[in-house]
């Protein structure tokens, strides 16, 4: 009796074992067939195209200040895979605001662009800056992918000028002390040259577009909407 007791106990024994290396095995199986995910990257200086969902106004505008603007065209890792579509929402954040001076000198606001949300809930964190799209200093591709030749653009600001008081965008030449540059900013300087009077605010409407040059790359997984 004994000993037919202590078989049975050897066959449950034997059993449980083998039913617990089926398991692992079975999760092991698993984990191997599960694929990692792929991330795809976007190079540095290239350039993406936005446009703004809210008025900038240097007369309300604080340092600190988010505002959101809209992907015009998709965005692509240098190998073509689409990361972010049209419509992806790009945060960007008030670096710095110089309100108009009295000697006629315009507004300045300078910017920076921190994140990237997908239509898919998929966000991530970027570093970018203004960047004039109709600089001759850039290139784009098939796909319309945007990329600068000049770390230069990083000096761009968004500048008051315009009888409407409407924004410019325009950079110091050369980085420091110098002519504005950019569409619009040669009559602001005309005005600074003529008689004395308050320069214009940057006022930065609804709708208007501009480029977003990235001085990081990174990196997201092919797009897919849910």
């Amino acid at each position: 009796m004994n000993h037919l007791k202590r078989t049975r106990a050897t066959i449950c024994l034997a059993t449980l074992t083998a039913l617990a290396l089926g398991t692992v095995n079975l999760a092991g199986a698993q984990t191997k067939r599960r694929p990692r995910p792929v991330y795809y990257s976007v190079a540095a200086n290239t350039v993406m195209r936005a446009r703004i969902d809210t008025e900038l106004n240097s007369q309300k505008a604080h340092v600190g200040d988010t505002f959101s603007s809209t992907l015009v065209d998709p965005v692509y890792s240098k190998n073509g895979v689409m990361l972010a579509p049209q419509g992806s929402k790009v945060m960007g954040r008030v670096t710095s605001v110089q309100r108009a001076g009295k000697n006629g000198e315009p507004a300045t606001m300078d910017v920076q662009f921190v994140s990237i949300r997908l239509p898919n809930g998929v966000h991530t964190a970027i570093n970018g800056s203004l960047a004039d799209l109709s600089t001759s200093n850039a290139t784009s591709d098939n796909e319309g992918t945007v990329s600068a030749k000049r770390t230069s653009h990083r000096k761009v600001k968004f500048i008051g000028g315009g009888a409407a008081g409407g924004a410019v965008i325009g950079a110091i030449a050369g980085g420091g002390k110098g002519a504005l540059i950019g569409a619009g900013v040669g009559a602001v300087a005309g005005l600074i040259g003529g008689r004395v009077k308050k320069g214009h605010e940057v006022k930065v409407t609804s709708g208007t577009e501009f480029g977003v040059i990235l001085n990081r790359a990174f990196s997201l997984r092919a797009y897919k909407a849910t």
